[in-house]
């Protein structure tokens, strides 16, 4: 009888592998290869979608989860205070719109755009609702991070949400968008989410509401919602705006005309964008049921699939149709963030160490072995 000793780097890198299994990321973009590159995916037979100054963007069919036209879908970049939709999908399911809060004076002081909360007066969460969504209040999105736990826990409840979504591009550092380093999301995420979010009755009529008493230390004043195109486009149901320097303008809105919707997000615009979101929700109202999707905006995940460990199990639309033009090959853009990187050392270190115990287990029971042998030979 005898044991066979593997070398120390064959044990690590046996572990090491089934680690990173455990962990992977999707193989393919979420939605249809297609929307892996980060030129214009658009359908062939019809005219093509509107010029937009917009770096990425995504028009889709709400409806069916039909991506009709998209821009670098998959490329990721800062996405300001459409971070705030996430926020929102997030808690409203899990904190009562009646409850009522004091916020805290932390709260109270963040920067940015905010509704004007004060640490003397009380709020119901539904008015701490419709101050995220209707005037992009920073303290408003931390005030309700702090009603949910504190805001670690808001940030992982968060990010673990879109996971669920399959947004996988997106990583949530402020429950408000202000800028940080590694926080992330795309075009694609943002309609993905912002559908989501469509489908609770709560967040659709926070982001359709266009104006609305907002209490104050003594009495009350009026809010107004950010998204112009609540007064200007037709059968436009809202979502969020958003804009810092480093990030520049992004948006994603939805819109419903003749019984279906239409969801346009853009990322990275350098200016004025209103306009341009109106001439994409016409185009994609106008070709919707006319013309072959370029992909799909996909389901969020089974809880089973969430709790199971194992590769990600993200289902992908089939590559473009026949009828889809491709401007520029796909390249899936990646990110590589420092907490991506701290969790490859991380996991690194627990294969090293993982591997040597195995090591010097096989190691002793091999000594073991050879001192029982030498005793029989007595």
């Amino acid at each position: 009888m005898w044991t066979k000793i593997l070398p120390v780097s064959a044990l690590i890198a046996s572990v090491t592998l089934t680690g990173a299994t455990a962990h992977a990321e999707p193989t393919s973009p979420v939605g249809g290869e297609a929307l892996g590159g980060h030129g214009l995916v658009a359908p062939t037979g019809v005219k093509k979608p509107p010029k937009s100054k917009a770096t990425s963007y995504v028009i889709a069919d709400a409806d069916t989860g039909e991506v009709l036209a998209a821009k670098d879908a998959h490329g990721r970049y800062l996405p300001a205070s459409t971070l705030k939709t996430l926020t929102a999908v997030t808690l409203i399911p899990k904190l009562d719109k009646e409850r009522r809060i004091r916020p805290s004076q932390n709260a109270c002081n963040q920067e940015g755009s905010a509704v004007g909360l004060s640490p003397k007066t009380t709020y119901k969460v539904e008015d701490l609702f419709k101050a995220l969504m209707m005037s992009s209040g920073n303290d408003a999105a931390m005030a309700l991070a702090e009603t949910n736990g504190g805001l670690a826990k808001t940030m992982a409840d968060m990010n673990a949400e879109a996971k669920r979504l399959q947004a996988f591009d997106t990583v949530a550092k402020t429950p408000s968008g202000l800028d940080k380093p590694g926080q992330s999301s795309s075009a694609y995420d943002l309609a993905l989410i912002a559908r989501a979010g469509l489908a609770n009755p709560d967040f659709k009529r926070y982001i359709s509401t266009k104006t609305s008493k907002f209490p104050a230390p003594k009495g009350h004043y009026e809010i107004s919602n950010h998204n112009k195109l609540l007064w200007r486009y037709d059968g436009m149901i809202g979502v969020k705006n958003g804009w810092t320097s480093k990030a520049q303008a992004s948006f994603v809105g939805a819109a419903t005309r003749g019984g279906h919707t239409i969801v346009v997000s853009i990322m990275k615009h350098e200016g004025f964008f209103w306009e341009e979101v109106s001439q994409l929700l016409d185009w994609g109202f106008s070709v919707r049921g006319k013309a072959a999707p370029v992909g799909r905006l996909v389901d969020p995940l089974p809880a089973a699939a969430l709790a199971a460990p194992g590769p990600s199990a993200v289902p992908s639309a089939a590559a473009a149709s026949p009828g889809v033009s491709v401007t520029q090959a796909a390249q899936p853009p990646l990110l590589d963030t420092a907490a991506a990187k701290q969790t490859d050392e991380t996991r690194t270190i627990g294969s090293l160490v993982i591997g040597g115990g195995l090591l010097f287990g096989m190691i002793w029971l091999g000594y073991g072995i050879r001192r029982r042998r030498g005793r029989s030979r007595v």
